[in-house]
């Protein structure tokens, strides 16, 4: 279940926040008058985020181009280059 916290406790806890984040390994909501405005999360969790949207982009590609046949072998040896980097 998401931690859902006000934004008066971003700035009045950031340090209960913080550890929240880095504890759990998930995204605190904030909401500001009652409503979701931001969703707070470590970096380490960000980064993670994003290698994996990277990752599923480039599948998605190399799905596109066997749909089009258009792939290549060679494709996939680059793509599998690219994770050992």
């Amino acid at each position: 279940m998401p931690m859902i916290r006000p934004s008066s406790d971003l700035r009045n806890n950031y340090n209960e926040i913080s550890k929240i984040c880095h504890e759990t390994k998930d995204a605190v909501y904030i909401t500001k008058n009652g409503t979701g405005d931001l969703a707070v999360m470590s970096i380490e969790l960000y980064e993670d985020m994003i290698e994996k949207f990277e990752i599923y982009e480039r599948i998605k590609k190399t799905l596109q181009e066997i749909e089009q046949n258009k792939w290549e072998k060679d494709s996939w040896n680059e793509i599998e280059k690219e994770g050992t980097d």
